[in-house]
């Protein structure tokens, strides 16, 4: 992480983005020693609720035996693992075996979805989510990730767009919560114009967030062009200076 541009966004942050929470930053490693390990899990848990402890300014490492969920290993690319009856369990369950959370009509398009998501690799045994502020000059991140209600994340939407000549700089895929973060922005990352991504509509993964907050994940090369335009961008006009006011208000 270069420290001066760390700096520039905080200042930039504060000053345009009063009160708003901090983002996570994620990448992977190979060095166990990189933040705290998360606990292993010994049942389903879902990572979105683990990553409050992130939010709240304590870093955390995980590895395939910590993430509770296995779209979590899968999007996450730690661990590649065969899931039986899942597409049952998208849509619309097998009776006796499966209960199907019916975010899919039909088990044929869940497989369809699933041909056109090819597999992330993950470049590390370990993935860290570190909150902004926690990040030294020896982190490398991929992506930053936003919890964020409807004024931050027009903010957000509009600045990733400020420098696009298309109205699609952001995109909001049908996904998980997890998959939404990590996943898509890493895949974004091999386009020659990654693009951010408006996620957590996942309905499991919801109750791990506040009720008004969505997340906002931007590749890495995306957003730091967001960092270098902002004091040339709305964020400079009356008009952003109302939200802004309103960002800072108590009674928010």
């Amino acid at each position: 992480m270069d420290i001066d541009l760390k700096q520039r966004f905080l200042t930039g942050w504060q000053t345009y983005f009063p009160q708003a929470e901090l983002p996570l930053v994620f990448f992977f490693t190979d060095d166990s020693s990189r933040a705290p390990a998360a606990r292993k899990s010994d049942g389903w848990r879902c990572v979105i609720c683990d990553l409050a402890q992130v939010r709240k300014g304590t870093s955390i490492l995980f590895d395939a035996a910590a993430l509770g969920c296995g779209g979590a290993r899968e999007y996450f690319g730690l661990a590649h693992e065969p899931r039986t009856n899942f597409e049952y369990f998208l849509s619309y369950g097998l009776p006796g075996k499966v209960e199907g959370i019916r975010h899919k009509k039909t088990p044929e398009l869940v497989n369809i979805s699933i041909r056109n998501q090819p597999p992330l690799d993950a470049p590390g045994k370990y993935i860290v989510f570190k909150r902004w502020d926690k990040t030294d000059s020896d982190d490398q991140p991929l992506g930053v990730i936003f919890f964020a209600g409807a004024d931050v994340l027009s903010g957000l939407f509009s600045l990733a767009n400020f420098d696009e000549s298309t109205p699609h700089g952001v995109i909001s895929p049908s996904c998980s919560g997890c998959s939404a973060i990590v996943y898509h922005p890493c895949r974004e990352l091999r386009s020659d114009n990654p693009r951010a991504i408006i996620g957590m509509f996942d309905i499991s993964a919801r109750p791990c967030v506040p009720s008004t907050a969505l997340t906002f994940s931007a590749p890495w090369p995306k957003f730091v062009r967001m960092i270098n335009n902002m004091d040339e961008s709305f964020l400079i006009t009356s008009s952003w200076a109302k939200i802004r006011q309103r960002m800072a208000s108590p009674e928010r």
